[in-house]
């Protein structure tokens, strides 16, 4: 079915990596290379520029911000006004960097594209963990383009979109941070890897993603009907929502996280394509980010 959002901000680039955190809604804007945040007035401040492109978004104990840099796959922290380097990744992964969960204890589990978007040969892709102090490491691999993630209320289950696939993976959190138990949570059809941009056209490709608290996933597909999906694990599809404009993103936020805050852009259009818009949803977010 086709459902009317409420547009919050317009005229941005690419936005990417919805976060709600202290009242606002706080994201990437990867093609003018800003890390912004927007209140529920539509009021948006930039906080900082990244110059490698930032992508992925969360929060150490402390409240200083990493961010994913993609074209140099760093992790890069924010603290007191200066971004300094938290983590080189140049050395495990063989393409961008793009987006990330962080846990309540500051282990961040970022994915990256393997190889760039529909380049032959396909290269799969691992999700790379690092550690409050700095120290990083892969710790799933073999993924088709590990990309939106979530962390379940009691931080044992991570789930990942692997836009690829078309299907949501999760994995058992252990308690050094290491991924066991790999498990598809939902497969969205039969049809292999995604190969060409051709593929697409009716498929749900999974890219940002959120949690609620009835467990279900809400999934952005760039695809081009344009779906914004919510699905339970095992496959079970509850809403399916044309939307006018592509979801790239989507959060759940609000004082009552029952709004569902999602990012619209163009993969074709220069700066200027890029939205935030908002649907009211019944049920609130839950889990990280």
């Amino acid at each position: 079915m086709t459902v009317e959002t409420t547009l919050l901000l317009d005229g941005l680039g690419f936005p990417e990596g919805p976060r709600w955190h202290d009242g606002k809604l706080w994201f990437s804007d990867f093609r003018t290379r800003k890390i912004m945040t927007v209140d529920l007035e539509g009021n948006a401040e930039t906080i900082a520029k990244v110059q490698g492109q930032p992508s992925g978004l969360g929060w150490l104990p402390d409240q200083s911000l990493l961010v994913v840099s993609m074209v140099d796959r760093r992790l890069l922290r924010l603290h007191n006004s200066t971004l300094s380097e938290f983590a080189n990744l140049s050395g495990l992964t063989s393409s961008y960097c793009n987006d990330m969960v962080v846990d309540h204890s500051g282990r961040a589990y970022i994915g990256n594209f393997g190889s760039l978007l529909f380049e032959q040969p396909y290269r799969p892709a691992g999700v790379i963990l690092v550690t409050p102090t700095g120290e990083a490491r892969v710790v799933a691999g073999e993924m088709a383009f590990p990309n939106g993630s979530v962390i379940t209320p009691d931080g044992e289950t991570l789930i990942v979109g692997e836009s690829l696939a078309a299907r949501l993976t999760a994995f058992d959190i252990e308690t050094d941070g290491s991924l066991s138990h790999r498990r598809v949570w939902a497969q969205f059809d039969d049809l292999g890897l995604l190969s060409r941009r051709a593929e697409t056209i009716n498929r749900i490709t999974p890219d940002g993603i959120c949690l609620d608290a009835e467990g279900a996933v809400w999934v952005a597909s760039p695809n081009s009907r344009s779906e914004l999906v919510r699905v339970r694990e095992g496959g079970e599809i509850t809403h399916r929502f044309e939307l006018e404009h592509t979801p790239f993103a989507c959060m759940l936020g609000g004082p009552d996280r029952l709004t569902l805050f999602v990012l619209t852009s163009s993969l074709y259009e220069s700066n200027g394509a890029g939205r935030i818009e908002t649907i009211r949803v019944d049920v609130p977010g839950a889990g990280l980010p």
